[in-house]
């Protein structure tokens, strides 16, 4: 995909965590600069985690799929590269919901 978005996650405190949510039709590309971090991504029907932690490896995440990053390490960097501009209209908040939206396609 053409990338129209480039952000970074940086400082994330121990323990905490970042996501929960997915995306109707956003793609992203999901790369650890530095440290490393888990990213658990679920269709719906099943979930499987990804641990990341090399800069020239990455994670493609296609839409309405459930992501959750967690066990941030100290120091650790996420580059997200993103197939449009930020859209709130595009995200999916509730898991509930997302479940609904899955269920049905």
């Amino acid at each position: 995909f053409d990338i129209k978005r480039v952000y970074y996650l940086y400082d994330v405190p121990g323990g905490a965590d970042r996501g929960e949510h997915a995306h109707k039709a956003l793609h992203q590309f999901i790369i650890c600069m530095s440290g490393s971090f888990d990213i658990l991504l679920d269709d719906g029907a099943e979930t499987k985690r990804f641990h990341l932690n090399r800069s020239y490896y990455g994670l493609y995440v296609c839409p309405m799929m459930w992501r959750y990053l967690d066990n941030f390490s100290s120091g650790a960097v996420c580059m997200v590269l993103t197939s449009e501009v930020y859209d709130e209209a595009d995200y999916i908040r509730d898991y509930g919901e997302f479940k609904a939206a899955v269920g049905a396609a």
